[in-house]
């Protein structure tokens, strides 16, 4: 006994959901490139001047003390009684700086605050320290 011969259907290729997840994609591309704009004011043309200044960045330095108590100042080793002076290289005129501390949680609570009051001494320095989210 023969079966009859069935037509074969053609093969398909469903594009429905591959066309949604692209759309999702572009919706995200747009959605956070509109969240990297910074807006600090109203959008207005500036006039020109030519005694104008730039608007700078406060600069940084990164100061950190790992969990042996060793000294990095911007990943290169400093001493403790070279620290004052290192910041003091760093600090530019008309500039800001900002030192921000790297301290292993491991390190002794009493040569943290040694390394912060050694910074404090530094005029026109900021101190910062880090920390990571819970």
């Amino acid at each position: 006994m023969r079966l009859p011969q069935e037509a074969d259907t053609p093969a398909q290729i469903n594009i429905v959901p591959m066309i949604d997840v692209i759309f999702a994609i572009l919706t995200f591309f747009v959605m956070s490139t509109l969240f990297l704009t910074r807006s600090e004011g109203l959008p207005v043309n500036l006039p020109q001047a030519s005694t104008a200044k730039k608007a700078t960045q406060p600069a940084r330095v990164t100061l950190t003390v790992n969990k042996d108590g060793k000294l990095f100042l911007n990943k290169q080793p400093i001493t403790l009684d070279k620290l004052e002076a290192g910041v003091k290289e760093k600090v530019k005129p008309e500039q800001s700086l900002t030192v921000v501390l790297n301290a292993d949680e491991a390190v002794n609570h009493g040569k943290i605050v040694e390394v912060m009051d050694r910074v404090r001494q530094v005029e026109g320095v900021k101190l910062a320290i880090a920390t990571r989210k819970k």
